[in-house]
């Protein structure tokens, strides 16, 4: 016999034994390293959240297309959807009010996702590409090219487009902010207060801008700061949509090597986690997924706040979910610009109602950081 019982029950192997072992476990290990093998944690509780948001997104964006001058039911909007609707329908929807919903969709999921990324880098439920001056910078450079009148200016915007200016404006905030706030790393409360500084400088900026500029420039400038889905088109959507869907795969492939951040970088390190490049990809991400949202509907305010601290809460995570994130992000967009359509007596930009609820919200952190510091 090659192996004795110990008093414990367990079995000590013999030398032939121990080597059988020992070969069956580099086995595994080699199978596994070919196999690729992946491990989950099952939460049901997460996941019954997710397919709820997702089924709420989805009913507020069909409402939101049936609601307009010549309203469309439920189930008729559902059919237009998937190709068995009327002649008449089909033009009001996938002419007139798809791309508008679709819009609020896509820059709903962006600026959720951004906002979930900034607070869990910065490990501050303040972070947001609002805050950090990312939507400022966007819309200091639209500012520009909207109000300075000048041939080579008129030109480059209809060349390029305000939507690529804004893109192109709030990616560069984004690297600025990231660079002034890097001494050896990121300290999320160093890029947060960088962040407002650069904020209140893309601000002054634009406030200056207006100041100048002629009236009627100051008015079309003054509805795309507020932040708006009027007018949009499809090609707006498709722009929007391929980059965010590139966007959201880097993030997916990067969220992997994310998790293990949230218990220090020291933890990360051990772990084989290159924490330093994972947190600048992840950074940029959000910063182009804030600027593609921007770009679009304008620098809607609040949205990329309040959507990865209701997503947290509703998920009872200690750090923001990702995924739930982007869909209450979406919810609360579509919701914000189905309210300032249908159930207010005026018809305002989404930005004003996004801001009635993100204003709020924004003291309510405040003063509960306040009473946590209060208690240590």
């Amino acid at each position: 016999m090659s192996g004795t019982e110990t008093g414990t029950g367990a079995r000590t192997g013999g030398p032939e034994d121990i080597g059988t072992d020992v070969r069956h476990a580099r086995r595994s290990v080699a199978q596994g390293a070919r196999l690729g093998r992946m491990s989950f944690v099952w939460r049901p509780w997460m996941v019954l959240v997710t397919l709820l948001l997702a089924g709420a997104a989805f009913l507020v964006f069909c409402v939101s297309i049936g609601v307009g001058d010549f309203p469309i039911g439920l189930s008729r909007v559902i059919a237009t959807i998937l190709g068995r609707g009327e002649q008449v329908d089909e033009f009001v929807i996938m002419d007139l009010r798809l791309p508008r919903a679709l819009a609020g969709l896509v820059v709903g999921i962006a600026l959720g996702v951004s906002g979930a990324i900034t607070q869990s880098v910065a490990r501050n439920p303040l972070a947001s590409p609002d805050i950090l001056g990312i939507t400022w910078g966007a819309g200091a450079v639209a500012v520009f090219l909207v109000t300075v009148s000048s041939g080579t200016t008129e030109a480059v915007v209809s060349s390029v487009g305000l939507s690529a200016a804004a893109l192109g404006g709030g990616l560069g905030t984004g690297l600025l902010v990231y660079f002034l706030a890097w001494r050896r790393g990121i300290d999320g409360f160093r890029l947060i207060l960088i962040g407002i500084s650069v904020s209140a400088v893309m601000q002054a900026i634009t406030t200056w801008l207006l100041v100048k500029a002629d009236i009627r420039d100051v008015a079309r400038a003054q509805v795309w700061l507020v932040g708006s889905l009027d007018n949009r088109s499809w090609d707006d959507v498709r722009v929007a949509l391929w980059c965010t869907l590139v966007l959201m795969a880097v993030v997916a492939a990067a969220a992997f090597q994310f998790k293990p951040m949230h218990l220090g970088d020291e933890v990360a390190a051990g772990l084989g986690v290159r924490y330093t490049v994972v947190r600048a990809v992840l950074l940029l991400c959000a910063v182009l997924l804030a600027a593609v949202g921007v770009s679009v509907a304008g620098p809607v305010a609040f949205v990329a706040l309040v959507a990865p601290q209701v997503a947290m809460r509703l998920m009872r995570s200690p750090t923001p979910p990702l995924m739930a994130s982007g869909l209450v992000g979406a919810l609360l967009l579509i919701g914000a610009d189905l309210v300032a359509r249908a159930a207010l007596p005026i018809t305002l930009p989404v930005g004003v109602v996004t801001a009635a609820i993100g204003g709020p919200f924004l003291v309510y952190l405040l003063v509960r950081a306040n009473l946590r510091q209060t208690d240590r």
